[in-house]
């Protein structure tokens, strides 16, 4: 019967408590639900309550970033400090998180436009500069890899593959925890902060991420060249 079916409490019900669903599958399922319950039995329907949307991750502070790669520097071997250093420096100089990071060898790091660029192969494979200080560590982690994996490793499908540089940098020197989602934020704000994007948004009266995606639909980014120069990756 569609009004058992599809009645509010049993869509709610269903919505938040099916196990394995990510927050934004829970959203799409609510959704998805409510506009069919809407149209076959729309007498049911009350209006919508807010779900819980996931926030960005904090960024780390520059003494946190120093104090990893310190900690980089520290380790007993030397290829272990060159990709400590080379996980750090993708991760906040050029925002690479999971496949990404892991399938990144010595030979996608090259100096080009004046800057060093990042090749990143995969689902979304594109060109990153990397913000300039980090570029001497990641230079040196690329050159020590070769056309070997920066993070090290013989497989980047291994979904652990970094697990044991981020415990090499849980050092208990009063850090927080190393987190490569952390490190991407960290790249973003840094990015955000040279673009001039709160400056913007707040002139624009702009909240809400979506409207930019909208924005920015329509444009093409900027040639590697203007990438450098735009994204703080020129070489001093």
């Amino acid at each position: 019967m569609p009004e058992v079916v599809l009645h509010p409490s049993a869509a709610e019900r269903f919505t938040r408590c099916a196990p394995g669903l990510t927050g934004v599958a829970r959203r799409t399922l609510r959704t998805n639900l409510r506009f069919t319950g809407r149209r076959v039995v729309p007498q049911l329907y009350p209006a919508d309550l807010p779900l819980p949307r996931e926030r960005a991750k904090a960024p780390y502070s520059a003494a946190e970033i120093s104090g990893f790669l310190a900690l980089a520097d520290a380790q007993p071997a030397a290829e272990r400090r060159m990709r400590a250093a080379g996980l750090v420096c993708l991760g906040a100089g050029a925002g690479l998180i999971r496949a990404g990071l892991r399938e990144v060898r010595g030979s996608d790091v090259a100096c080009r436009h004046g800057g060093v660029l990042v090749t990143v192969r995969g689902a979304r494979p594109r060109t990153v500069p990397v913000l300039a200080r980090y570029h001497s560590r990641l230079l040196a982690a690329a050159a020590s890899a070769g056309t070997a994996l920066i993070c090290g490793g013989a497989d980047p499908g291994r979904r652990n593959l970094t697990n044991p540089l981020i415990r090499a940098l849980d050092g208990g020197t009063g850090l927080p925890r190393l987190d490569t989602s952390r490190l991407r934020a960290t790249w973003l704000t840094d990015c955000a902060d040279l673009l001039g994007l709160a400056t913007f948004m707040h002139a624009a009266g702009i909240t809400c991420s979506q409207r930019l995606g909208d924005l920015v639909a329509g444009l093409e980014p900027a040639e590697e060249a203007g990438a450098v120069r735009l994204l703080g990756a020129a070489r001093s």
